[in-house]
């Protein structure tokens, strides 16, 4: 198996696959002790047979320059096959603000063709490739060299059996007409906005207790220095605090560093130097808040009552259609969705493109009384009334 460890290679490489439909990639990476993944290892084939056209990109390599890979993520005549792509794209994005394009993710398409919820690799090499992988290696240090051969094998096994995955779900595809649903799907996936982590939203990921305004701003104040902190320094976020600890201080809300140690949550170092002073800095941020600027919870909509029912008529719908469609029902609409849809509130994205066909038109008409839900067998069956 080949390993490439300079650019001339890589940009021979490329320039081969510039000559086919499409390429597969997937990468290895670690992220346990660093905020952004750290890339260590880059899988690439091309169509071929077993592992022809397949190459291990060793990018840990210090003369090693990405440039002719990103220059093949914008040849648009050939296709960029990932599996689950988000974390790939993501390092890809951070690296160097680039997407691949076109872009196509097995996962997503194998969700429309009928194979499940999040349906996994491996999955897809049994049933369609009828091959077995063996995961071993899946969670050794990637970062460590030299590979064993054991590592390597493991890592063309992402990018060569992935081939005959893209070809299969292609062709079903193409013959189910549904090739532009996947295009939808992966459109949130080629956005930006899917990988910008801003500081300033930080605090609406975190769960609080409390509904006062003042201790929410507090939280917020301190989660975005936290974020910035833990990206300007590329270390985990937990690494300056940890949630349970952030949301001490902001209840205490510690004036001088000696307070801070009066901290039954906070490490060592989070008592002192840049972070103790961060966390000072944010709590008088927070106090210095207006009253009518200082943040609030989202008021949860009220659904009414009796919409409980209509919604559970919903789910067996979905359940139906899905199972006539061959399309994953977390694919076309969760359980809030359905809840929404009951109560009148919205769900928008169930009455646009491909969904809408499949389950958001018999979804409204079932809402409007226009049809009605009959067993039919073992199956569920749509009366029109």
């Amino acid at each position: 198996m080949k390993t490439i460890t300079t650019t001339e290679q890589l940009a021979e490489f490329c320039a081969q696959c510039a000559k086919f439909d499409y390429v597969t990639i997937d990468t290895e990476f670690l992220r346990e002790r660093t905020y952004y993944s750290k890339l260590c290892l880059i899988q690439m084939a091309h169509p071929g047979e077993g592992d022809e056209g397949a190459v291990l990109i060793d990018v840990l390599e210090p003369e090693l320059s990405l440039d002719p890979l990103y220059e093949l993520f914008q040849d648009e005549s050939v296709v960029k096959v990932f599996h689950a792509a988000r974390q790939d794209l993501e390092i890809f994005y951070v690296d160097r603000g680039i997407f691949p394009k076109p872009f196509f993710d097995t996962q997503v398409a194998a969700m429309v063709c009928g194979f499940g919820e999040q349906v996994g690799y491996e999955t897809l090499v049994r049933k369609i490739a009828k091959a077995q992988l063996d995961k071993s290696s899946r969670f050794t240090d990637w970062s460590a060299r030299p590979l064993s051969e054991k590592q390597k094998h493991y890592a063309l096994g992402d990018v060569t059996h992935l081939r005959e995955i893209y070809e299969f779900l292609k062709r079903k595809l193409h013959q189910t007409k549904r090739t532009s649903w996947v295009e939808e799907e992966v459109e949130i996936l080629t956005n930006p906005e899917t990988y910008n982590a801003n500081p300033d939203d930080a605090w609406k990921r975190l769960k609080t207790r409390s509904n006062s305004r003042r201790f929410l701003a507090t939280v917020q104040e301190l989660a975005k220095f936290r974020e910035a902190y833990a990206q300007e320094r590329n270390i985990p976020r937990n690494r300056v605090f940890k949630d349970d600890a952030l949301m001490e201080v902001a209840a205490t809300r510690p004036k001088a560093i000696n307070d801070l140690g009066k901290s039954r949550l906070l490490l060592r170092e989070a008592r002192k130097g840049a972070i103790g002073e961060g966390i000072l800095a944010s709590v008088k941020a927070a106090d210095a808040i207006p009253s009518e600027n200082l943040p609030q919870v989202a008021k949860v909509r009220q659904r009414p009552q009796g919409s409980e029912g209509l919604a559970d008529l919903l789910r067996v719908l979905l359940k139906a259609k899905a199972e006539e469609s061959g399309v994953a029902q977390k694919l076309i609409a969760n359980a809030s969705d359905l809840d929404d849809i009951a109560a009148g509130l919205g769900a928008e994205q169930v009455f646009r493109g491909w969904r809408n066909e499949v389950f958001g038109r018999d979804a409204k008409d079932l809402c409007d009384g226009k049809v009605a839900l009959s067993a039919d067998g073992s199956s569920v069956k749509i009366v029109h009334i």
